[in-house]
């Protein structure tokens, strides 16, 4: 069993950088596939980044390539995003996710992952 906090959300100018955590709980954090998604009010979840259980190897939606960047500090089980360039678009609720097994490209699967925190509220001004 895993439990996920997220924090770091909050209210920011277009243009700006938020950073956001994951803290999990639990010893074996090393051995999850991480991945972050968002969901904006009137719309389905979608995938943001994901990131391998070593770090090696991260994947981004195409929305936010170039502007996020996702990382993991496994002596901390603490996976983060940043988020850089902020757009009115990115407003939404996020959460972070762990899966118990190798991505085998899924990131952006849902369905792969096993555990999810509450979420955090990002909010992009125009």
């Amino acid at each position: 069993q895993v439990q996920l906090v997220e924090s770091g959300g909050g209210l920011v100018q277009a243009g700006g950088s938020l950073r956001l955590s994951c803290a999990a709980s639990g010893r074996t954090f090393s051995s999850y596939v991480m991945g972050w998604f968002r969901q904006a009010p009137g719309k389905e979840r979608e995938f943001v980044a994901g990131i391998s259980r070593s770090g090696g190897y991260t994947y981004y939606a195409d929305s936010v390539r170039g502007r996020f960047a996702i990382s993991r500090d496994n002596a901390k089980n603490t996976v983060y995003l940043q988020m850089s360039s902020l757009k009115f678009e990115d407003t939404a609720v996020y959460y972070c996710a762990a899966a118990n097994r190798e991505s085998g490209g899924r990131f952006p699967d849902p369905g792969m992952y096993d555990y999810w925190g509450q979420g955090t509220q990002v909010t992009v001004s125009s």
